[in-house]
């Protein structure tokens, strides 16, 4: 039976991969990348040769077409992301969901080769109870952005965001903002796994001056 596997790549240090996700890189017929500049350092970096094509969030359908085509010619294919566990925002869910809603599901296996996830990661180390969590992705850049920060002060489990340099000290104002009555506790993550790796830890009025906007952040809000 034909197979697509969804690889999980590392975050930030190359050593975080697995070694059955070395080994299905290595024995597919082809991987599909998100950006295959950014999937190629991890291949040289294990001498991996398998060729690389593109499939990313902007791919058209005719590219859909294609992976569906190259399946049905009976090639075992990876899907990675740039970094952590496709389907995790990104666009490899809907790969699969274009997948399982054709006829073709029923001789391809799809699957899943776990590991590295900023998600999993920031919640090891929150210290929040995280029995129970919200995955939020990242926050609208504009449009119902709002709304967005309301919704995530009526839960009542810790919340965790995605958020990038150039928006992180504005989304933790909006956040704070937000909040009358009680200041917000947060752990944030900078560049996990990395060699600049850093940890914020405790209410947010704090923490934002702390902050240095580089890299890429988790935050992990606790209600």
């Amino acid at each position: 039976m034909t197979k697509l596997y969804i690889v999980s790549t590392p975050i930030g240090n190359l050593k975080d991969i697995t070694l059955r996700a070395l080994d299905i890189l290595k024995e597919v017929d082809l991987i599909l990348c998100e950006d295959t500049r950014v999937t190629k350092k991890i291949l040289n970096h294990y001498d991996i040769k398998t060729p690389v094509q593109s499939y990313h969030q902007h791919s058209s359908l005719g590219k859909i077409n294609k992976i569906k085509d190259l399946l049905k010619q009976e090639k075992n294919l990876a899907l990675v992301s740039d970094s952590g566990t496709p389907g995790i925002s990104d666009p490899g869910n809907k790969l699969v969901n274009e997948l399982m809603s054709d006829k073709l599901m029923s001789s391809i296996e799809i699957i899943p080769v776990p590991g590295p996830s900023a998600l999993t990661t920031i919640a090891s180390i929150s210290g929040f109870p995280m029995d129970k969590f919200i995955f939020m992705g990242f926050p609208p850049h504009k449009k119902g952005r709002n709304k967005f920060f309301r919704e995530i002060l009526e839960y009542k489990y810790p919340v965790i965001l995605y958020e990038s340099p150039y928006r992180i000290i504005k989304t933790l104002k909006e956040l704070d903002s937000q909040v009358t009555g009680y200041e917000l506790q947060v752990t944030i993550g900078r560049e996990l796994t990395k060699k600049f790796e850093t940890i914020y830890r405790g209410k947010i009025k704090n923490i934002i001056n702390q902050i240095k906007p580089k890299g890429e952040f988790v935050i992990v809000i606790n209600l």
